[in-house]
């Protein structure tokens, strides 16, 4: 059996990079909404989180918000705005599982999954 945990990847596919800087929240949002890990992606287009080795993931309903609207205007001030904060929403079956969500960006568009 795996380690449970969430890990996230970012990928500005336009740019041809990770996402260095991407904000990153995770939330768990049963019972009740709470953080569970909140931080920026790393030059390695992840994020380093306790969460990541299962700090604090039960199962049920989560969801991960990326401030892709704020990373692009970080990059391009004066670029066209469309996307702003991306929210994912999961849920987990059995938190001794490893759940990895890549997500791939442009300015106009998104695709996020579970990885392996």
């Amino acid at each position: 059996m795996s380690a449970g945990g969430i890990s996230v990847h970012a990928v500005d596919v336009a740019a041809g990079r990770a996402a260095a800087g991407l904000r990153v929240v995770i939330e768990a949002l049963e019972p009740v909404r709470r953080r569970l890990a909140e931080g920026v992606i790393g030059p390695d287009g992840q994020l380093d989180h306790p969460v990541v080795r299962g700090a604090g993931v039960t199962a049920g309903v989560h969801e991960v918000t990326f401030a892709i609207g704020d990373y692009l205007a970080a990059s391009d001030p004066d670029g066209a705005r469309f996307l702003d904060a991306v929210p994912f929403r999961f849920t987990i079956a059995d938190p001794a599982e490893h759940y990895h969500l890549p997500l791939k960006f442009t300015r106009f568009g998104y695709a996020i999954f579970r990885g392996v």
